[in-house]
């Protein structure tokens, strides 16, 4: 697959693309010229409020695939976000105007430290990494993501939930004068999404703030959204202005508006077919038409690394 970088960003603002393709050598030839700050942990996140801003002091992760990236190109032009309308290319045409400072997100339930968050403010404790990660969405397609993030099991530790929190809770803006998707009755809005405290804390999840080395575009969720590399795509919830510690499952918005298809966990299964389509086989974004479909890997290909937290459950019932 040809991997094309896009015309508009400077090669100076980001890594190139060879890096990106050969990650694991670029990283090791940087250390040896004495330039290890590339994997240093940042003091602190700053996410920039301009659009296409460069992230500084991006460390590197021990997690990251060594697939190739999808192109910027792919990743900010084909995208599910039913806020800017449902059409794939909607939102990177709807979004574009869309403010994303001031912001502030509330953070609530049986936590100890509550209480409405300026983003810059809840940002500002954590070191940004880059992820680099597959994701599949469930109608058998997927991309690879250069993901920049803050680790979400040390946010929700930072937040200190009780020994009653089960559950984290997250809610997008609701917003239908910017979202022009909100004013038609495609779901029930605000989105909600949840993941269980096991999988909040679990090192693969993130709160993505960038991707391709630059602040997250509006359209990809902008200024901060959830990752779980080893779930469906609808999962990761954009626009986040609320986390909620909760004791008891909570409500997430495709499994109200179609109970039958979509399930709380929503782990990539290939053995569990959706009633419409199955999800043994998919495509990745890029690569044509017709390209060879690639079986689908169960939890994405990351197993090994969460199979661990569904043990006894029933992945069949329990989708």
């Amino acid at each position: 697959m040809l991997i094309l970088k896009p015309a508009d960003i400077r090669p100076s603002e980001i890594t190139s693309e060879a890096n990106y393709l050969n990650r694991r050598q670029f990283i090791k030839a940087g250390a040896m010229a004495g330039g290890a700050a590339l994997s240093a942990p940042a003091s602190s996140a700053i996410v920039p409020a301009e659009r296409g801003a460069k992230l500084d002091g991006i460390g590197a992760s021990r997690f990251s695939t060594d697939e190739p990236a999808n192109s910027f190109e792919d990743i900010t032009t084909y995208n599910n976000y039913y806020e800017f309308g449902t059409g794939k290319g909607d939102p990177a045409k709807n979004a574009q105007g869309f403010r994303t400072r001031p912001w502030t997100i509330a953070v609530d339930g049986h936590a100890e430290k509550t209480g409405p968050i300026d983003f810059d403010d809840f940002v500002k404790p954590f070191d940004l990494e880059e992820r680099i990660y597959r994701m599949r969405c469930v109608e058998a397609w997927s991309m690879v993501i250069p993901w920049v993030g803050i680790s979400l099991a040390d946010v929700v530790k930072h937040f200190r939930p009780t020994s009653k929190a089960k559950y984290v809770a997250f809610e997008t803006l609701l917003d239908p004068v910017q979202m022009p998707g909100q004013r038609r009755r495609v779901l029930d809005w605000p989105y909600r999404e949840g993941l269980t405290i096991a999988e909040a804390t679990h090192p693969l999840s993130i709160l993505a703030v960038g991707l391709y080395g630059e602040v997250l575009p509006n359209q990809n969720g902008a200024p901060v959204r959830l990752v779980v590399p080893w779930k469906y795509g609808f999962k990761g919830i954009k626009g986040i202005v609320r986390m909620s510690f909760v004791e008891s499952m909570p409500r997430t918005s495709w499994n109200m508006a179609a109970p039958h298809e979509y399930g709380f966990y929503a782990n990539v299964n290939p053995e569990v077919d959706h009633p419409r389509w199955s999800q043994a086989r998919e495509r990745r974004i890029g690569a044509g038409v017709f390209s060879s479909k690639q079986p689908t890997r169960m939890f994405n290909g990351y197993a090994e690394q969460v199979a661990h937290l569904y043990t006894g459950l029933d992945l069949r019932k329990h989708y």
